[in-house]
């Protein structure tokens, strides 16, 4: 982790170097930029719903690899859990919800900007027509959705009367602010 932070750091400088230099890079950097910063936050998300799902799983399904570490029904590999208790899953929970409604925002500012453009074509302005990008976020956002509101339901016993409630709220609005824009 903190090779990775350094690098991390080592990476920005880089690119506030570049920026500071070429203060106007090409609209296609950024949208690229934008697209990886996606699908990191969807790669954690998923992730986040795997380890959820391990840990409500438990020890049950899972022996221990060559490394010591966990290895789930699937064959992924997980890293042990020490002391992971039943009280950790709601924090997992409502850590995965935030993330959730972090994609959330990207995608609805994507579709703000393309409903942007497509107004500035109107007055001749180029305009990219291509919606695959767009449908597969919201695609793999909604996938990503449904498997984490599955979890939450198989785990209501654990999160009890007055937290599940909240969850399937902010469920609601995340799936319905999706649907409405």
């Amino acid at each position: 982790l903190r090779l990775v932070a350094v690098l991390k750091a080592i990476l920005e400088g880089e690119k506030a170097a570049v920026l500071k230099r070429d203060r106007h890079l090409p609209l296609s950097f950024h949208r690229r930029q934008e697209e990886l910063k996606f699908s990191l936050g969807l790669q954690r998300l998923q992730h986040r719903v795997r380890e959820i799902q391990a840990l409500r799983d438990g020890p049950s399904g899972e022996g221990l690899g060559q490394d010591g570490s966990l290895l789930a029904r699937d064959g992924a590999m997980r890293t042990p859990m020490a002391g992971a208790a039943p009280q950790d899953l709601p924090t997992l929970i409502l850590e995965a919800v935030k993330e959730l409604e972090a994609a959330k925002q990207q995608v609805l500012k994507r579709i703000q900007i393309w409903k942007r453009q497509q107004q500035l074509a109107g007055n001749g302005a180029l305009f990219e027509e291509n919606l695959a990008p767009l449908q597969k976020r919201c695609e793999s956002l909604v996938e990503v959705y449904f498997q984490l509101h599955q979890q939450v339901m198989a785990a209501s016993a654990e999160l009890g009367a007055e937290l599940l409630p909240r969850l399937l709220e902010r469920f609601n609005e995340v799936l319905s602010s999706l649907v409405k824009r």
